[in-house]
């Protein structure tokens, strides 16, 4: 069992940087590889971000590539989501997710924990 917890969330203005974190209970957190989702209202929940189980390997979806990079520390059993030049359109609940996985997964049913998610609204 593993239980994740989202920090970081908030108000900033277009172009402005917020820093995500999710924090995860359990000894076990090296063992899953993590990714970041969002969801707008009335939106699917969208894939954001993917970090191996190492934090060797990422992948970011094209609408963040260049603005947004995920990272992890395992001895602090966190995941990280650095968001850079914000746009209005970034505005959505953050939620991180942990999957037992192999390979780049951006399918949400194919994580098996999630946080709770935190609200990030972007004013232009």
């Amino acid at each position: 069992q593993v239980q994740l917890v989202e920090s970081g969330g908030g108000l900033v203005q277009a172009g402005g940087s917020l820093r995500l974190s999710c924090a995860a209970s359990g000894r076990t957190f090296s063992t899953y590889a993590m990714g970041w989702f969002r969801q707008a209202p009335a939106k699917e929940r969208d894939f954001v971000a993917y970090i191996t189980r190492s934090g060797g390997s990422t992948y970011l979806a094209d609408s963040v590539k260049g603005r947004f990079t995920i990272s992890r520390d395992n001895a602090k059993n966190t995941v990280y989501l650095q968001m850079n030049s914000l746009k209005p359109e970034d505005t959505a609940v953050y939620y991180c997710a942990a999957t037992s996985g192999v390979g780049v997964i951006t399918k949400p049913g194919r994580y098996v924990y999630w946080g709770q998610g935190t609200q990030v609204t972007v004013s232009s």
